[in-house]
């Protein structure tokens, strides 16, 4: 799926989805907890695909400022409706990509990216460019559901919910090929998880190596 086309689909669920309710709120617990374990309040972060801001919301009380982005302007439109007041002074929300003009590129001490790297069509070229905006020894924590397996017979289903436009673009992506994806994008994988435990989300945490061994 091209972004233009991406970007219209998002567009287009973007109420549907932000009336949503939180399907396992003690696995998003455990995600923020995991998350919160690796911030400080001097850290400059950055979060990919944020949707409507939930999460920009919890976690910008713990940094010091935090960029939140997403390409569906319609999703922008409905984060910055429900933002609290408080998040204002250190909270930024901007409609685009990373690598886009106008998006920030850091350096940051932290990058964000929760169920939004399955969706890429050249995940190397998006985690090349999230190693290039964190400073040395900075952190890239995704969250990912990862299909693979005999979930792959549902390929055909995807596919057709994807040309009906009742789904978005995805791929079925093991987990030990999104992890060699972000060792080869010059990481070290310093800690997984699955949250919830035994489920298809991967919790990666990773930090950007000096670039100078690579």
């Amino acid at each position: 799926m091209a972004v233009s086309d991406s970007r219209a689909f998002w567009n287009k669920v973007a109420r549907r989805y932000a009336a949503m309710n939180m399907r396992n709120p003690d696995a998003y617990k455990q995600t923020l907890d995991c998350i919160r374990a690796h911030m400080s309040k001097a850290d400059h972060v950055l979060e990919l695909g944020c949707g409507t801001g939930t999460t920009a919301f919890k976690l910008a009380p713990y940094v010091r400022n935090y960029v939140a982005s997403d390409y569906s302007s319609e999703m922008i439109d409905i984060a910055l409706e429900r933002q609290p007041p408080e998040t204002r002074e250190n909270l930024d929300f901007y409609v685009g990509e990373l690598g886009e003009e106008d998006h920030p590129t850091g350096p940051f001490d932290m990058v964000l990216c929760f169920n939004f790297l399955h969706l890429l069509d050249d995940r190397p070229a998006m985690l090349k460019s999230i190693h290039k905006s964190l400073e040395t020894g900075g952190l890239f924590v995704s969250k990912t559901p990862c299909v693979s397996g005999l979930f792959t017979l549902l390929r055909p289903v995807a596919l057709i919910l994807h040309a009906f436009g009742k789904a978005p673009s995805f791929k079925f992506l093991p987990s030990k090929r999104l992890e060699t994806e972000i060792e080869t994008a010059g990481f070290e994988i310093i800690e997984t998880a699955r949250h919830p435990e035994g489920s298809l989300r991967h919790v990666i945490v990773a930090k950007k190596l000096n670039t100078t061994t690579l």
